[in-house]
This record gives structure tokens, C-alpha cells and sequence, in this order.
């Protein structure tokens, strides 16, 4: 059976001792947790600062088995403070994350490469990875071109984050996974969206901040991504559904996302 791990941006207005609860309840085995904010408009949750919410969250995690996989969102821009996130790695750790989720801000490749190493150098002190995640709007904009930040970077504890969504906007095709090494994959974003791609910018960040569909309900080649991923590795679902968390509640959301996952990929594959 597929390990389902809830990213926050699934539920993003839930802090993390209710999204952890909810998680259990659904039936994920892990949450991924947003500790640095990414837009203006959206909530995050610095359990660095925040000691009683980290309390909290260690409660829930203990109550319900739930573990974190992985603590997001660092923008590496040109001028990014390393040595600042020691506190996001060290909260990290007491968790349990295995990973941190960085993002390609920086136009100068090797630049890119030098900042990202140094981040992985950082979580290594913590006993994690650095997972780098590619998107259409980033210099950063193909499982290729993530892949040779990677290995430019070459650390060992360094990866790339699939997201299916990015991953389809940025025209990859899941052939384009066979010449990644599949240690460089530890963990995978997956959700569904209409197959028409989004002309301008301004949709692609509707689609990808508010309103993705559920795994099976759009276009998206998931299967075949997932076919070329490790085996085993967390399926870590990210589907906001801005619209029905707000008539329904985020556990509407979270709920269809696992039930629909469930349905494609513990399905048997068709003859």
C-alpha cells in the first residue's frame, strides 16, 4: 500500500497540531509543515519562534503516530542568509523531518549551486536532506535542469522534489525521469489538474496556491510518473481546493485527496 504524507498547502489554514489530527483521521502516515511563509496572502506556522504551538505539535504527533516528513518553504534569492535557518533546520530535527524543501530564486546558476550546497551542508548538522523543487515560473524550470544543480552542488544528503503539477506545466514527459537517479528522489508531490495548460503566469500560480484536483480527476500522466519514482518513497499529496475547503471545510479537502490517491494508485492497473 502507498505511504500517504499530507503537505500543508492541502489544508494551509490548519496549524500544525490540527492538521497532524486531521491527518491521522484521514489515514496519512506523515504531513509535511510549513515554517516559513511563501506568498503575502497565506498562512505559515514558525514553530522556531512559536514554543507552544511546537508543544502542541509534538502532543498531536505523539497522540496519533503521525510523523513529519519534510519542513518547507526556503526561497534561495541571491541574498539568502544561510546561517538564519539554523533555527528551521533545528526545529526540523525535533521533529523528525528527513527533509527541507528549498526553491530555485536565484538567476545565477552557479550561484544556485553554491547557496544550495551550503543549505544541504547546514541540514546535515540536523541530520537531514535538502530537496530541491523546480517550477514554470523559476530559471529552474525542468527536472533536468534541477537535476544539475543537484550534482553540481554534490552533496549526498540533496535531492529533487517532483511535483506532478509543476512537473506537467514545466513540459517534462515521465520518460524524462529515466536519467535521475532514483536516490536523488526520496519523496514525491502528487496532484491532478485539467491537461490544458494555463497561458499566463497569473493562472499557473492559481492552479499550483489555490485549486489543483485530486489525483486521477484531470490530465496528468500521475501513474507513469510514479512508475519511474523509487519504490516505497512517501507520496506526499499537495491539492488545495481552495473552493471546497471553504463550503466544506479543510477536511473535505484533505479526505478527497486520500480517497481519491487511493483509488488510482492502490488501484491494480488496468489490462
Amino acid at each position: 500500500m502507498t505511504r500517504f504524507s499530507l503537505a500543508h498547502l492541502t489544508a494551509l489554514s490548519l496549524p500544525p497540531p490540527a492538521l497532524i489530527r486531521a491527518a491521522a483521521d484521514a489515514g496519512y502516515a506523515s504531513v509535511g509543515l510549513r515554517l516559513i511563509q511563501v506568498a503575502r496572502d497565506t498562512p505559515w506556522y514558525p514553530l522556531m519562534s512559536d514554543k507552544p504551538m511546537l508543544r502542541e505539535t509534538r502532543a498531536a504527533m505523539a497522540d496519533t503516530g503521525v510523523t513529519v516528513n519534510d519542513i518547507e518553504f526556503i526561497r534561495i534569492a541571491p541574498g539568502i542568509d544561510i546561517l538564519a535557518l539554523e533555527p528551521f533546520f533545528a526545529v526540523g530535527a525535533e521533529l523528525g523531518a528527513g527533509w527541507a524543501v528549498a526553491a530555485p530564486y536565484d538567476p545565477d546558476p552557479a550561484r544556485l549551486a553554491d547557496r544550495f550546497g551550503a543549505l544541504c551542508d547546514l541540514a546535515a548538522r540536523y541530520r537531514q536532506g535538502v530537496v530541491l523543487e523546480f517550477f514554470p515560473w523559476t530559471g529552474i524550470d525542468s527536472v533536468a535542469a534541477a537535476n544539475a544543480v543537484v550534482q553540481a552542488a554534490g552533496r549526498a544528503n540533496s535531492g529533487i522534489l517532483v511535483d506532478t503539477l509543476h512537473f506537467d506545466r514545466c513540459g517534462n514527459v515521465p520518460a524524462d525521469l529515466d536519467t535521475i537517479p532514483p536516490a536523488r528522489m526520496p519523496f514525491v508531490h502528487v496532484c491532478d489538474a485539467p491537461a490544458a495548460r494555463p497561458a499566463t503566469l497569473e493562472g499557473q500560480l492559481h492552479h499550483a496556491r489555490a485549486e489543483r484536483l485530486p489525483p486521477g480527476e484531470g490530465g496528468i500522466e500521475i501513474r507513469a510518473v510514479l512508475a519511474r519514482m523509487p519504490a516505497g518513497i512517501p507520496v506526499a499529496l499537495e491539492v488545495p481546493m481552495t473552493s471546497l475547503s471553504r463550503s466544506e471545510g479543510p477536511g473535505a479537502a484533505i479526505r478527497r485527496a486520500i480517497d481519491a490517491a487511493r483509488r488510482l494508485l492502490d488501484a491494480p492497473p488496468p489490462v
